[in-house]
């Protein structure tokens, strides 16, 4: 399945039934008197978060939602019946976007949570409605109330507990696929990523969700490469995992590229709490090592972790310093199974 998680969609709520004109004609029926019925309401557009969706890939291949119009009215006080109902189904972490992709409509962030995007027009109203002691045989009917034409986008943010963030082969699909089940591609150039990867992580009788995204390089908020488009995944995570390579001569630098970046996406991202780790320790002698963690953290004011995704060294401690950060409740704890005793 591939991911998409940005859709233009053009929606239309139905419009609403004229009403109707008539008159009570039967034999013996003196003086029958206005009988028009009103139309029925057009139907409205919806959009609904639902569960076991990850990509809006289905408004891929329909970008058009009409809503049914209402009946018209008819005699003898028949109201027209009303118009179907339209349910755009979501991913869980769907924004809602006016036409200038600016405007917040809606954000569905839980499950059954819905909004109405376009309301259906009312049906008008028969000649029997108008009927008076002074107007005993109105001719007089109401048409309907037009629907609602709407250009809208939908932006899926991915709903995660732990960003991972970084250069380019940095090694971060090297750390989601050591830590989870997820099997994101891993090569030896850049930009292997292509779309964000998410992976459930579990340490000391918990869980969490950990999101990978492209990697960043300068000048990804001015819309080069491809990493800035994905950092909306990341606004909704709990805390941020930097990692940083450690076989780069210029550890420093490749951390401030990243913060620099952060802080020009806007987002509150930069305000995040952020656990800075320094990768691929595995390449590096001792001495090496300690110049490369110093460096770093000088450019970070405060200490770093050490860790190697490929040997697995320091990544359980990685991952307690990241549960550390995430509120009890939005972990998932792992029921405590008892201890079967042994028996020959």
């Amino acid at each position: 399945m591939k991911f998409l998680d940005l859709a233009k969609v053009y929606i239309r709520s139905g419009a609403g039934g004229s009403g109707c004109t008539s008159f009570r004609r039967e034999k013996y029926i003196e003086y029958g008197g206005p009988d028009g019925g009103d139309g029925g309401k057009g139907g409205s557009v919806w959009a609904e978060a639902v569960e076991g969706l990850n990509t809006l890939i289905d408004f891929r291949y329909q970008q058009h939602f009409f809503a049914k119009n209402g009946q018209p009215g008819r005699g003898q006080q028949k109201t027209g019946a009303d118009g179907d109902d339209i349910v755009l189904r979501v991913p869980v972490g769907t924004e809602i976007l006016d036409e200038d992709q600016e405007t917040v409509i809606a954000d569905l962030t839980e499950v059954g949570e819905r909004v109405q995007l376009a309301k259906g027009g009312n049906g008008g109203f028969g000649n029997l409605h108008f009927k008076t002691s002074t107007n005993q045989a109105p001719r007089r009917a109401n048409p309907g109330q037009p629907g609602v034409d709407r250009t809208i986008w939908l932006r899926l943010k991915l709903i995660a507990d732990v960003g991972l963030l970084g250069l380019p082969n940095a090694g971060k699909s090297t750390f989601l696929a050591a830590t989870s089940n997820a099997r994101p591609k891993i090569a030896d150039y850049p930009f292997t990523t292509l779309h964000p990867n998410l992976g459930v992580v579990g340490v000391d009788n918990a869980e969490f969700v950990i999101a990978d995204i492209p990697g960043l390089i300068e000048g990804a908020h001015e819309g080069r490469g491809i990493g800035d488009r994905f950092l909306g995944h990341v606004e909704r995570c709990a805390v941020l995992l930097h990692l940083v390579d450690g076989t780069s001569e210029t550890v420093a630098e490749d951390y401030r590229t990243i913060i620099h970046e952060l802080e020009a996406y806007g987002g509150h991202l930069a305000d995040k709490p952020r656990v800075t780790v320094l990768n691929k320790i595995d390449a590096l002698d001792a001495e090496r090592l300690a110049e490369a963690q110093a460096e770093l953290e000088e450019a970070v004011g405060g200490p770093v972790m050490v860790m190697s995704g490929v040997a697995r060294d320091g990544v359980t401690e990685v991952l307690r310093a990241l549960r550390a950060e995430i509120a009890e409740d939005r972990l998932r704890h792992k029921p405590v199974e008892e201890a079967q005793s042994w028996r020959p």
